[in-house]
């Protein structure tokens, strides 16, 4: 039974390490907070409807695995970590906007860049300061002290330049400056890695609900996303270079006001993706990607050799090129797994990995995994006896020529007689 891993040329092309590149590849992302996918669909974007244009538009889902170990507050914070990581909260173990213990074993976008290619530069223009401090971990120990080689962020915290009033007016105001910062930055210095996250339409959503205020932000929120994107164009004619832009949401909000969120609604859990990316598959496609796509998505594009025990641990799919399987399903009864997952790809195999450790989580460090079956792909299901291997934790991972996916399975005792 082999107990070591052997990198495989399929994750090796989920990191993007064997493609050759003829041009500069370059990558930003826009989180704009609080926009449903409903809302967003109704109101004029003509800037949106551009870049989706040239790449793809598609609804998505946050939250994790609804009634699930995986399942996470549709919270701010908490998406902007899932999207950062690539894991749900139950890796990540961030619950709130008070980002109070953030697991930094699971590595966000920006470390992964910067442990591959400490030269090349990332930015992060942000109306809120702790995405770079907290969830980026900017400096810390535990981060493995990552630096972000420009921010322009905190402004929330000048009361005297932007004094706060009850419309979140100043928010708006924020919002525009960092847009602007952003575009001129963009423009002139071309960084390799960028974040831009803008507030104001939570806002508008916390404090008028479905409403013309909303409206008006998600308007306004579009023409702030048009002056990026225009930066980034204005790049790729003078200089050739091969710019990713993908924009989403966080979060949905409740059904009944639009005002509320956080919850496990339908509403809630629906967000968005736009992206002027061409090679979207079938997973973009005739999927509901998740939040945590995002990630292998840009590894892919950027060319990151994600380390494997990273790799193995991403509640996510790249957007892009080829997956071999999505869905991982696995229920434990009597001594056997029941696995199941959704084949993109007909050929090939599922190599079936199990662990009874998870090290990765409680540690930081690797975890002991098994190779206990080799099953055609195009099956979609296996029935695993693993009554040799008695515990009341599994960690399976079925990896595909071109991805992995993943899944825990806890097993609960049955009362004594």
């Amino acid at each position: 039974m082999q107990k070591a891993f052997l990198l495989s040329i399929g994750l090796l092309l989920l990191g993007g390490g064997l493609r050759a590149q003829t041009s500069p590849r370059k990558a930003v992302f826009i989180i704009v907070d609080g926009i449903p996918a409903d809302v967003v669909e109704k109101v004029p974007t003509p800037h949106l409807d551009a870049i989706a244009k040239v790449g793809g538009y598609t609804r998505a889902y946050t939250g994790g695995e609804a009634g699930g170990y995986s399942e996470t507050p549709t919270i701010s914070a908490v998406g902007y970590n899932s999207l950062l990581t690539g894991t749900w909260a139950n890796k990540h173990n961030v619950w709130g906007n008070g980002i109070k213990d953030p697991n930094y074993h699971y590595p966000t976008i920006f470390r992964l860049f910067k442990d591959q290619y400490p030269d090349k530069k990332t930015a992060v223009f942000s109306t809120w300061l702790d995405n770079r401090t907290k969830l980026i971990g900017e400096g810390l120990a535990a981060t493995g002290h990552v630096q972000v080689d420009y921010d322009f962020d905190g402004f929330e915290l000048d009361t005297v330049r932007f004094p706060h009033d009850r419309q979140s007016e100043y928010i708006h105001q924020i919002d525009e400056l960092v847009t602007d910062e952003a575009a001129r930055y963009l423009r002139a210095e071309g960084p390799d890695l960028s974040w831009v996250y803008l507030e104001y339409t939570d806002d508008m959503g916390h404090r008028f609900g479905d409403s013309p205020q909303q409206t008006r932000a998600v308007e306004i929120v579009d023409q702030q996303v048009g002056r990026i994107w225009a930066a980034l164009q204005e790049r790729q004619q003078r200089f050739g270079e091969e710019w990713m832009i993908l924009i989403t949401t966080d979060h949905g909000r409740d059904a009944k006001t639009g005002k509320d969120h956080g919850g496990q609604s339908e509403r809630e859990r629906t967000i968005w993706i736009t992206t002027n990316l061409k090679d979207l598959n079938p997973h973009f496609h005739n999927d509901q990607p998740g939040m945590v796509d995002i990630l292998p998505t840009m590894t892919r594009f950027l060319g990151i050799d994600v380390p494997r025990a990273t790799l193995l641990e991403l509640d996510g799919v790249p957007l892009t090129g080829p997956v071999s399987l999505t869905d991982p399903q696995v229920q434990y009864q009597n001594g056997k797994l029941q696995l199941s997952w959704n084949a993109l790809e007909k050929k090939g195999d599922v190599q079936v990995w199990v662990s009874t450790t998870n090290h990765v989580k409680d540690r930081g460090q690797q975890d002991a995994y098994q190779r206990l079956a080799t099953v055609p792909l195009k099956k979609e299901a296996y029935t695993l006896d693993v009554s040799t291997l008695p515990s009341e934790f599994y960690k399976v991972v079925l990896e595909g020529s071109h991805n992995a996916v993943n899944r825990w399975v806890r097993v609960t005792k049955s009362p004594t007689p």
